[in-house]
């Protein structure tokens, strides 16, 4: 039993650091905007309906790559956010269309995406690793900007810190 406490001990330890230290890794990578406030944004999604954020909500925007592992991972804890929270996620360097609306079939997705295969838009949020996530406030104000994995209840604390 005392072997068993120590086990616990350690484990939590470690995933304490490794807490720790994503968080320090996301805070240097994370981009530098020339702006704090949302642009206008107005887009033609993946399946065909136009986008435009309710500017009194907050809203999620997520860029991500069917290529990128840790995009994969997170998927979930985005699509679990898009049902409740006004979210817009853009695909970087993913393909066609096409290609994209398949990726999302296959693992039962349904949030809204952003088609951006030039890579245009990541250019504009200074994007430079995936997964990359904004939050905005209500008031269009940038509040949280993050780099690489975050979780379903990460991302619900911080919308609800700003609501």
């Amino acid at each position: 039993m005392n072997r068993l406490k120590k086990v616990a001990k350690e484990i939590l330890i470690a995933s304490l650091i490794l807490f720790v230290l994503s968080n320090i890794i996301s805070y240097i990578r994370k981009p530098n905007l020339d702006s704090s406030h949302l642009p206008n944004i107005e887009v033609i999604l993946l399946n065909g309906s136009t986008f435009k954020p309710n500017t009194n909500k907050p809203i999620v925007i997520h860029f991500w790559a069917t290529w990128c592992p840790t995009c994969k991972l997170e998927a979930d804890n985005i699509e679990r956010i898009a049902k409740n929270y006004q979210v817009l996620t853009i695909a970087v360097n993913s393909g066609e269309n096409k290609k994209i609306q398949a990726y999302m079939q296959e693992r039962g997705l349904t949030f809204n995406v952003l088609n951006d295969n030039k890579g245009t838009w990541a250019t504009q949020f200074k994007v430079q690793a995936y997964p990359t996530t904004f939050i905005y406030d209500s008031k269009s104000e940038l509040r949280f900007s993050e780099v690489g994995y975050t979780t379903s209840a990460g991302l619900l604390a911080r919308l609800k810190m700003i609501e």
